[in-house]
């Protein structure tokens, strides 16, 4: 057999939405570097806590207007769309600014700190009309739609395992925002929301969520290894997860089933070639990606500027209630970790 080719478009092709950046931390640089290089989107706009932080952001990325306030920046009437990139602990309270203002919104990953918040948000953007959508880029990129048609064609057969891992090693700093409580850090929001949403994209929610992990010094969770079961569709598949903020684990990803495996290399939610396997052994390869690393954010920012210019309110490919679901399956494993 040979594998389907994927149908995710140019990122250039997108029209183009004005966007502003709330946050303008680590990951508000890579997402805007990768538009820049990538798509035809307009970063029109940053705000920041720090006047200071906005400016230098602002120059970076050649943005005329910058803000200090949250507030001053979503109500910038030639703002189109708001990209959340704050820590977790307030992805809830800025989605809800953003959208109050009537303004689309794309929230980093994880979608919000707990489920209860996330059906907050997700109440909110479909009472007011507004395009939303979790930042969870993976679900865009070309390999990953590669596997969504191998999927649909089931050509793995019954599914039985997949296996996914998301590990870091970061030094312990209880005021870095890994390591600090009251930023919401931890292994699972940042790291482990990878692995669960890539169960999820596959096996749909699970009926069972077991778990076991450590918690670092500072409270939050360290390592978190979990064991899902139950999926409705998929009745005989176990999804086996891990993330750590403590080892630079492989961040590798496979699917097996009884005709064939799926095998993603690390770091497995980035631009890759996947490999297929089949039981007897023949092999395929996806082409080697063209667009690499964390400029793939390009792909997430289209399919939103996509989203919006079509009218929709929500993604087909990352839909708010498969948010909710996502959330669900992290607290209820954080809730088993002593």
């Amino acid at each position: 057999m040979s594998l389907p080719t994927s149908r995710i478009p140019d990122p250039h092709d997108a029209p183009a939405l004005r966007w502003g950046i709330l946050a303008p931390g680590g990951i508000a640089h890579s997402f805007a570097d990768a538009v820049r290089t990538h798509t035809r989107q307009k970063l029109v706009a940053v705000g920041s806590r720090s006047r200071d932080r906005a400016e230098a952001f602002a120059d970076d990325f050649n943005i005329e207007r910058r803000y200090d306030s949250y507030q001053a920046l979503v109500a910038d009437a030639d703002v189109d769309a708001i990209y959340v990139a704050s820590p977790h602990s307030h992805h809830s309270e800025h989605a809800r600014l953003a959208i109050e203002a009537g303004k689309h919104v794309l929230v980093e990953k994880a979608f919000t700190q707990t489920a209860d918040e996330a059906r907050d948000v997700v109440a909110a953007a479909r009472e007011r009309g507004v395009t939303c959508m979790e930042a969870m880029w993976t679900r865009f990129l070309p390999h990953i739609d590669v596997v969504r048609q191998l999927l649909a064609d089931e050509a793995l057969g019954d599914i039985e395992i997949l296996e996914a891992d998301h590990g870091q090693y970061f030094h312990y700093d209880p005021e870095f925002r890994l390591f600090n409580p009251a930023l919401a850090g931890g292994a699972m929001l940042d790291l482990g929301v990878y692995p669960v949403s890539f169960a999820s994209f596959v096996l749909g929610a699970p009926g069972r969520v077991r778990a076991v992990g450590t918690r670092a010094q500072s409270g939050v969770d360290r390592q978190v290894s979990m064991i899902l079961d139950g999926f409705g569709s998929r009745p005989n598949a176990h999804a086996l997860l891990n993330t750590t903020l403590a080892a630079k684990a492989p961040t590798t990803a496979i699917i097996a089933g009884s005709l064939g495996r799926i095998e993603i290399p690390g770091d497995f939610y980035t631009p890759q070639e996947i490999r297929f396997v089949h039981r007897d052994g023949d092999e395929q390869h996806s082409p080697a990606p063209q667009i690499t690393g964390h400029e793939g954010l390009a792909y997430e920012a289209a399919h939103f500027a996509q989203l919006v210019a079509d009218g929709q309110l929500e993604s087909p490919l990352m839909s708010l209630d498969e948010s909710i679901t996502i959330m669900e399956t992290m607290n209820r494993a954080l809730s088993q970790i002593a």
